[in-house]
């Protein structure tokens, strides 16, 4: 059995995006409150994999996570792209114009942030996950409280949907990234996409040189996301995502660039990701 460390509570959407990239396979769920705590029950080998959440289509990348990865040499090995439905839930009997009070994830609350406009009586308070909200609702009985969490939570917390499908897109997906402390061997022919980093100064023309024998090697890039360099002025950490359709020519576009760049290197080489519904 594969032991999976997650942000957040049972019932949280990184729990089922383990159950859909691990679908074929038994799991055992390990809640950790923060992606840090997730990460260093990965350090000391008391998981196989995490999860964890990187970006979403509504509310955008969570940054301080690229940086844990690369911090912390996390290797990543898998991504899935997780429909999210958010949820409105509260205690059994609980109306919508009884909640006064609605605890979520900040991230939970971006995305929902339209349907919370058009009921401003509401307060709205950022918790550490959506799941774990929702277990706190259920636990300390809250009549006048709701919380933005998954069905699953719903369900395994006994409570009830008061609004369902309360997101602002209804397209909304959240990209998880599937993380190991020591990578695993991917075949090179499954070998579809690479995430690396890499650091530049601030000189007219140094990102575009990069770009431009990316382009010239006709790797497609997925993402790109830069970072300040803390104590180093307007120097920039980039974290980049590229599509491979052959390996070779990606690897010799990592040795062209490696000489316009610091600090070179591979986060992960693995299979894209697909897009499932939780």
């Amino acid at each position: 059995m594969k032991k999976i460390a997650i942000q957040g509570g049972y019932g949280a959407f990184h729990e089922i995006a383990a159950h859909q990239y691990f679908k074929d396979e038994e799991i055992e769920i390990l809640p950790r409150n923060t992606f840090r705590d997730m990460v260093s029950t990965l350090k000391s080998q008391k998981s196989d994999f995490g999860i964890m959440a990187i970006e979403n289509s509504l509310a955008g990348s969570i940054l301080p996570n690229y940086s844990l990865i690369i911090d912390t040499g996390m290797h990543i090995v898998g991504e899935i792209y997780l429909r999210i439905k958010q949820n409105l839930v509260a205690l059994k009997g609980v109306k919508l114009e009884d909640i006064k009070e609605v605890y979520s994830h900040p991230m939970a609350i971006l995305q929902c942030q339209q349907f919370f406009d058009e009921h401003p009586q509401i307060r709205l308070i950022e918790s550490i996950d959506t799941a774990i909200s929702a277990m706190e609702i259920s636990e300390k009985k809250l009549k006048d409280a709701g919380a933005i969490s998954s069905q699953l939570a719903a369900t395994k917390y006994g409570l009830d949907i008061v609004a369902e499908s309360i997101e602002t897109n209804k397209i909304n997906y959240t990209r998880f990234l599937i993380l190991s402390e020591n990578g695993c061997k991917i075949p090179v022919e499954k070998i579809s996409k690479a995430s690396i980093h890499f650091s530049l100064a601030h000189k007219i023309g140094s990102l575009s040189k990069i770009l431009s024998i990316l382009s010239y090697y006709e790797i497609n890039l997925a993402k790109i996301q830069s970072m300040p360099i803390i104590g180093r002025d307007w120097e920039y950490k980039f974290y980049v995502d590229v599509e491979i359709n052959d390996y070779d020519m990606y690897i010799k576009s990592l040795e062209a660039i490696r000489p316009f760049t610091a600090d070179l290197g591979i986060l992960g080489e693995y299979s894209k990701g697909v897009s499932v519904f939780e």
